[in-house]
Parts: C-alpha cells; sequence; structure tokens
C-alpha cells in the first residue's frame, strides 16, 4: 500500500528474490547518489532493480560526479535523457584547511601529535579503504585515544551504534570511509581528518563539510603521501584555491619533498625544501613554481 519506498539496492533484491513484490505499477525510478553506488560495486544489482521495472517509467538519475562509469549506466537505464549541471559545491567558509606532506609511516604519529596538544571533542577521520580503516582504529586505541570505525563490513545494527555514542560524546574519534561523507548530520564536530586523500575531488567536500556546518567553525587536515600529490593537486583545481601548507612538528620527523609539478609523483626521501610546505607567514621565493598565475591546466 506504500506510494514510495525508499530502499538500499541489496535489500530491495531481498524483496524483489522472495516474489512477493508487485513492481509493474511503478512509473517513477530515482537513483540518488549513483556514483557513491557505483563505488560500492552495485552496478550489477541496480541492473537487476531495474530489469524487475516496467519499461515506460520515468528514471531520474542524481550523482554528485560524471565519470565514464555514470555515463554507461544512464546510457543502459535512461532513454534520450536530458541532462542538468548544477554548480559545484566549495567548502564553508568556516572551516579552516590545512595540509601535510607525510609518508605513510608518519600519519598516525601526526594524528597522535594533534590530538593531544589540545581536547578536540569531536573528530572524524576519513580514510578510503576499509581495511585501513580498521587498522587506524586499532592503532588508535593502542594509543589509548577513544576511537570507534564505522565502515561497509558493519551491520546497518552495528553502524546505527557506532552513530549514536558518537552523537552521544561517548566516543570523541570516528573513523569512517566515505558511507559517512554525505547524508549524515552530526553537529559539532570540531575537526576533519583526511588520512587518505580522497580518489574523487569532489568527496573533499563532502568530507570537510562535516565540520563548520550551520555557520559554525571547524578545522579539515589533509594527509598527503607521494602517491596522492597528483589526486591532492585536482582538489586544489576543483575549489579554485590553494590550500596552506604546514611543515611537520619536529616530534612527527621530516616528511617528503613536495613535487613542484603539478603530475609529478613526490614523495621522495630527501629533505622538506623550504617553501614546499610552509608556516602561515612563511613567503619564501621556493613557493614561485607552486604559485604560478592562473589556473592549472587540467590533467
Amino acid at each position: 500500500g506504500a506510494s514510495i519506498v525508499v530502499a538500499t539496492p541489496g535489500k530491495l533484491i531481498q524483496h524483489l528474490n522472495m516474489g512477493y513484490v508487485d513492481t509493474s505499477h511503478i512509473e517513477h525510478l530515482v537513483l540518488d547518489e549513483a556514483d557513491r553506488m557505483l563505488d560500492m560495486g552495485f552496478f550489477e544489482d541496480l541492473m537487476r532493480i531495474v530489469s524487475h521495472l516496467p519499461k515506460e517509467r520515468q528514471t531520474l538519475l542524481f550523482s554528485a560526479t560524471m565519470p565514464p562509469k555514470i555515463r554507461d549506466l544512464a546510457s543502459e537505464i535512461l532513454i534520450e535523457p536530458e541532462q542538468i549541471d548544477i554548480a559545484i559545491s566549495k567548502p564553508a567558509e568556516g572551516v579552516t584547511q590545512a595540509a601535510f606532506a607525510v609518508y605513510d609511516e608518519q600519519k598516525t604519529g601526526l594524528i597522535k601529535y594533534t590530538l593531544t596538544q589540545k581536547e578536540v571533542p569531536s573528530v572524524i577521520i576519513f580514510c578510503s579503504t576499509k581495511q585501513s580503516c580498521k587498522n587506524l582504529e586499532r592503532e588508535l586505541r593502542d594509543l589509548k585515544l577513544n576511537a570507534e570505525a564505522i565502515h561497509s563490513d558493519l551491520e546497518q545494527t552495528e553502524r546505527e551504534d557506532v552513530l549514536r555514542h558518537f552523537r552521544n560524546k561517548e566516543v570523541s574519534i570516528l573513523v569512517a570511509t566515505d558511507i559517512v561523507s554525505r547524508g549524515i548530520d552530526i553537529e559539532n564536530i570540531s575537526l576533519v581528518i583526511n588520512y587518505d586523500v580522497p580518489n574523487d575531488a569532489e568527496d573533499y567536500v563532502h568530507r570537510i563539510g562535516r565540520t563548520a556546518r550551520a555557520s559554525s567553525t571547524g578545522a579539515a587536515f589533509t594527509l598527503v603521501n607521494g602517491r596522492d600529490m597528483r589526486k591532492f593537486y585536482q582538489i586544489e583545481e576543483l575549489i579554485e584555491m590553494k590550500i596552506p601548507k604546514y611543515r611537520l612538528p619536529e616530534s612527527v620527523g621530516v616528511g617528503p619533498g613536495f613535487s613542484a609539478s603539478r603530475g609529478g609523483k613526490g614523495g621522495g626521501r630527501g629533505k622538506q625544501r623550504s617553501g614546499q610546505w610552509k608556516g602561515r607567514n612563511n613567503n619564501n621565493k621556493g613557493q614561485k613554481n607552486y604559485r604560478r598565475k592562473g589556473r592549472p591546466k587540467q590533467h
């Protein structure tokens, strides 16, 4: 008797497999955050769902990005669609952004340093994979930090428990994959840390948008290793600003040199050169290559 059904692909397929769902009267199919569903491996599930629906219907597909796999999906399930592009959102003005060049083995040390310098009541640390999320949770707990992880390997009830603990301040550090980068509204998150640079530049905007909500302020730190230099530059191109870069604390050690070329891999074992990773008031001429005029070329 429901007019509208809102479902995840997997749960809807469970009901379809049981044989009692009548889809013959469906008039509209809406795929929200289609890029995220494809990233999570739901392409086959989506096609199975579509196979149960009437061919005569209206289909609406919403996606924050339009990579080739989204265009492929659109060509499979849409008929002569109208494409509407909306301007990309930018980070909130209340977010103080910063970046650090690190080797992978320095990341946990930098996070420990950051969280022990002063009390930070509510932190989300984003990892790009489930495994790194699990590993970081274990490392932070070994350091006696109050952390819990949330990722797609957890059952829905387990995810809800973790989010409830975080909302109620029973847990101060949430280690998460991008499943909480969108659609999760938790107030008073003071700091977001990108343990890994997101694979998609637009995911950066979603991640750091978890802080500085509703006219509040917050901070967002990004840890950039040599492999992620190119992705980091793509973020700056998207948001049309240079993210301030800072030297590592002495206790963490010397990080990798930052590649001056926007496509370079970076991460050499040399010392951080003057001007490449700076303090707030460092106007060293060594930044010349980095601060070139005009918008950088697209890669």
